[in-house]
């Protein structure tokens, strides 16, 4: 039976109780071990690519600059959810107030967002070089690099305010357990004690914006790259130009797979255990794999590295 909204205004909840990954007292602690280590690392590898990406000039190009931003959106990602996920990993459950649980919620929203358009960014970048060669210098100035930078940031801003004011505006009377590991949209919209149909359209119209809208860019260019590195006469012309495409398509399907099947979609997910298993993948191990996938196999990169050591 459905609460009315002064009820649920009389009992609204303080804080949540997130459930974590598990709840088995012989697997936490191993888990925790993991998922610090993998934390660390990412951070490392991170830090790494924006130092080398700063320090050395030959590095200062437009595929480069969107790959720093790249890697501090993931370090962000990734310092976004994992102090609920270890601190549930720790204690069993992890306590989060209402507060903090929006706040969480809406640096999440605005960094999946962000990284959405500043995937479309990428691969606009690399169809201007592949497509469009001669205009390049134009098209892929810094200003307009900083512009498409910027849109990221602030498009994943505007979306995240409204998407979070509708979540945080709704009643919640109880229960107060997420079956999550962080506060997400999916399992708040299932604790809530009142009709949440506005923000379930709501949700699905950003995500058709966002998710969609972006992929379908992102796609429309790697159709037009496609068509013209098969025009190639050359087969070495050919090979040089999918293997600056190819960490890039990695990288956009690993992503759209896991946050298409959760976000794109105009109804509550009940199957919290695969939301939790792919939440992992989107949170922890895209933001570790994407800098091997993108940096650390580039001969730039690598070559910048070397001397970097080579210095030290």
């Amino acid at each position: 039976m459905e609460r009315t909204p002064e009820l649920a205004n009389m009992t609204r909840v303080q804080q949540f109780i997130l459930l974590g990954l598990s709840t088995r007292l012989e697997i936490r602690h191993t888990l925790f071990a993991v998922f610090l280590t993998l934390y660390l690392l990412t951070l490392l590898e991170n830090t790494l690519i924006i130092y080398l990406i700063c320090s050395h000039s030959e590095l200062h190009k437009p595929m480069y600059f969107f790959l720093g931003n790249l890697s501090c959106l993931e370090m962000c990602y990734m310092s976004v959810t994992m102090p609920s996920l270890l601190g549930g990993l720790w204690n069993g459950v992890y306590h989060i107030s209402f507060i903090a649980c929006m706040t969480q919620l809406f640096f999440f929203i605005v960094l999946v967002g962000t990284e959405c358009i500043l995937l479309a960014s990428m691969a606009y970048d690399r169809y201007v070089a592949i497509c469009r060669p001669l205009h390049y210098p134009l098209f892929m100035r810094p200003q307009v690099c900083l512009g498409l930078a910027m849109t990221s940031w602030l498009g994943g801003l505007v979306v995240s305010m409204v998407k979070t004011t509708f979540i945080a505006t709704l009643s919640y009377c109880g229960p107060n357990v997420l079956n999550h590991f962080f506060c997400d949209v999916s399992p708040l919209l299932n604790l809530s004690c009142t009709h949440v149909a506005l923000t379930e359209l709501v949700d699905f119209i950003s995500a058709i914006v966002i998710l969609w809208g972006c992929l379908l860019l992102t796609m429309a260019s790697y159709l037009a790259i496609g068509r013209a590195v098969l025009s190639m006469p050359s087969t070495t012309a050919r090979y040089k130009a999918f293997s600056t495409c190819a960490s890039h398509l990695v990288v956009v399907g690993i992503f759209y797979s896991a946050t298409i099947f959760i976000y794109a979609r105009p109804k509550r997910i009940e199957a919290m255990d695969l939301n939790k298993v792919l939440s992992v993948i989107y949170t922890v191990v895209t933001p570790m794999c994407n800098p091997i996938i993108y940096c650390l196999r580039n001969r730039d990169v690598q070559e910048a590295f070397r001397r970097t050591l080579h210095w030290s």
